[in-house]
């Protein structure tokens, strides 16, 4: 798989520009980031790169008094994440009850709920603020019993926090074929196998004939939640619940009119900054018997 390595720079550089770049950029196509001084290194496969997309990403950047350079080139054929994987991540510590970390680091705080994550991928880990919103939510959420749906697994970290929290079976899938297989190993390290969490390469049309689930969990861009809810609305049974995340504030109300189309009712809404958390429940319009 080919990639692109684009390098923005920012100036004047901040943990809040950096952060709404990256979410600008996963939304055409980017799949990880890598913070530098100033600023990100973004990649990209090179089937799903855009120039005129980054051109328009950079000059509608909106926020005040940023301005954004970038270069782009091709990525080295050895892994282009060797170095976050050789370093690892330091502990991610989730209020008093999720600690995600890798097995490089020993200084790990004792948590309810222990995730082990090999960083291949320089996301996923809990560091982000949609991540650590779902967390937060599973932890407290009922999924004793429950069939699962992680939409855009990354990582795999939901699902495995799923299966920990008592999920029956967690059917997981992604569109990058790297995510699935990290997903893979990272369902082993945390000793949970494939007949508790079922992992495929795809988007939402892998959904379609599957049995319903109890639980839908997508950490997705704006973009893509509003395309994939019709297919949601048919995967979560009749009062089953939906999280969505993976979007600003600001994109709240848009999500919520969407989903209720769908027979979703808004049941609480969560934020940690800018990024916020929706969780909803199928009513008796949302997904019909079949």
């Amino acid at each position: 798989m080919k990639y692109y390595e684009v390098k923005c720079e920012l100036k004047p550089f901040s943990q809040e520009a950096a952060d709404l770049l990256s979410a600008a950029l996963s939304e055409i196509g980017f799949e990880a980031f890598s913070q530098t001084d100033d600023g990100l290194t973004a990649y990209i496969q090179q089937s799903e790169w855009d120039e005129d997309a980054m051109r328009r990403a950079v000059q509608d950047f909106f926020l005040p008094g940023v301005s954004i350079s970038y270069s782009c080139a091709e990525a080295p054929d050895e892994d282009w994440n060797q170095v976050w994987e050789e370093e690892g991540f330091q502990p991610v510590v989730i209020g008093d009850e999720v600690v995600v970390h890798d097995v490089k680091h020993t200084d790990v705080p004792p948590a309810p709920y222990d995730i082990l994550i090999s960083p291949r991928l320089a996301f996923g880990t809990g560091s982000h603020e949609t991540t650590r919103l779902i967390l937060r939510t599973l932890a407290h959420l009922d999924v004793e019993g429950c069939r699962v749906i992680d939409a855009g697994t990354g990582t795999g970290i939901l699902s495995i926090m799923a299966v920990k929290r008592g999920a029956a079976h967690v059917f997981a899938y992604d569109i990058d074929e790297w995510s699935v297989e990290n997903t893979r190993d990272n369902l082993l390290l945390n000793h949970i196998y494939n007949n508790v969490v079922e992992v495929q390469s795809g988007d939402s049309s892998v959904l379609e004939g599957r049995e319903p689930a109890n639980l839908l969990l997508a950490n997705i861009n704006r973009n893509i939640l509003l395309a994939d809810l019709p297919r949601f609305a048919k995967a979560v049974r009749k009062g089953g619940r939906m999280i969505l995340s993976g979007f600003y504030l600001a994109d709240v109300p848009v999500l919520v009119d969407a989903a209720a189309q769908y027979g979703f009712s808004l049941r609480e809404t969560k934020n940690e900054e800018q990024w916020a958390m929706l969780l909803f429940e199928a009513d008796a319009l949302g997904r019909r018997d079949v």
